[in-house]
């Protein structure tokens, strides 16, 4: 199997182009184990679409299916644009979480940056959970998939690790949810780190980051059609959530290397 290896943020993913096989969940168990298989945050098919330019599907680490991944769609995009897929520099997406339209920023002949719609953003009302002796306040937050959002005095020393994969498997989210840790900078910078449901502590998260800039201007931290830069372990995503409940989000994509590998 041939694959390529692309980061949006430190957000990692083996990329193959074609049909997803029979046996992903543990294909994708094992070559994301960093230590035994090749590395990464999960696995990402790319095939042609019926209804738009293409499909994508993402299985994490743990072979789980996603339904949407922010930071997988920009290398998506670069991908299908420097491998000669396409040549559009405005592309449709289909994912599980809906069309997402991206709008390709092309230096050179490749793809440097990507901007994506993802579509509406829905915050509900905060809710709490008890977890051992402290009460966690979270505003849950759909991007197409789910997001509890908990603000912080400080994302460095949240513990992420311990109170994150109690949140994800919850009575309170049945299906899972990913958790972001976020801290208040000023009316335009925000500092996360975010509990990826089905693959742990990531890098990087771009649906996450949608979720806390929504999160911070349902709570009046931010404002609305305003760019926002959100700051990841990763890197900074730029995140603007527009009046009509619309959000976009502009990144990276960079590839790290091509392989082939005996199944």
């Amino acid at each position: 199997m041939h694959f390529t290896k692309m980061q949006g943020l430190g957000n990692d993913y083996l990329y193959v182009y074609g049909s997803v096989p029979s046996d992903i969940v543990s294909l994708s168990q094992k070559l994301s184990d960093r230590h035994f298989g090749i590395g990464s945050d999960g696995m990402i098919y790319i095939s042609p679409s019926l209804k738009v330019d293409f499909t994508m599907r993402i299985f994490n680490a743990d072979g789980s299916e996603a339904m949407m991944c922010g930071n997988g769609i920009r290398c998506v995009g670069k991908y299908v644009y420097d491998k000669g897929y396409s040549d559009k520099k405005h592309l449709k997406i289909e994912t599980l979480s809906g069309i997402k339209e991206l709008d390709l920023d092309v230096r050179g002949g490749t793809v440097r940056n990507v901007t994506v719609n993802m579509g509406k953003s829905v915050a509900a009302d905060e809710m709490q959970m008890k977890i051992k002796e402290n009460m966690w306040t979270m505003t849950p937050v759909s991007v197409g998939n789910p997001h509890a959002v908990i603000f912080v005095e400080n994302a460095e020393t949240a513990p992420v690790d311990s109170v994150g994969p109690v949140i994800e498997h919850s009575s309170l989210f049945p299906g899972g949810v990913n958790v972001e840790f976020v801290q208040y900078l000023d009316s335009t910078n925000l500092r996360m780190r975010v509990w990826e449901r089905g693959s742990g502590i990531t890098m990087a998260c771009g649906t996450g980051a949608c979720a806390a800039a929504t999160a911070a201007v349902k709570k009046g931290y931010c404002e609305q059609d305003t760019p926002l830069n959100i700051h990841l372990d990763g890197g900074v995503l730029t995140i603007q959530v527009n009046s009509d409940g619309y959000i976009f989000m502009t990144g990276s994509a960079e590839t790290i290397c091509e392989g082939d590998v005996e199944l």
